[in-house]
């Protein structure tokens, strides 16, 4: 098993940058996909951006290409999301998770429910 720990939540002004951190224990994260999904009071968690171990694949929610990069270090077990131009509508609790590798094919990749491990969420507000 995998456990993850987000951190690098907070409150900004539209416009700003953030850089949240997820922090993997157990396993080695080469073993994963790892990915961020966010929720929104009120809504369904949705996809924001995934990758694969070794970076060949990277996938992002389409409204969010541009502002967003995921990117990951396996030595340091630690994948970042480096949020960029922050908008109010992006306001959230931002999750990391991660999906075994070989378990899913790509197109699954952005489905929050075929990942099995998550961590507690880190709340990010954007006022403006």
């Amino acid at each position: 098993q995998i456990q993850l720990v987000e951190s690098g939540g907070g409150l900004v002004q539209a416009g700003a940058s953030l850089r949240l951190s997820c922090a993997a224990s157990g396993r080695t994260l080469s073993n994963y996909i790892a990915g961020w999904f966010r929720q929104a009071p009120g809504k369904e968690r949705e996809f924001v951006a995934t990758m694969s171990p070794g970076g060949l694949t990277k996938l992002y929610a389409d409204s969010l290409k541009g502002r967003f990069t995921i990117s990951r270090d396996n030595s340091k077990k630690l994948v970042f999301l480096q949020m960029d131009s922050l908008k109010p509508e992006d306001t959230a609790v931002y999750y990391c998770a991660a999906l075994l590798v070989g378990s899913e094919v790509v197109a699954g990749w952005k489905t929050p429910e075929k990942y099995r491990y998550w961590g507690q969420g880190t709340q990010v507000t954007v006022s403006s």
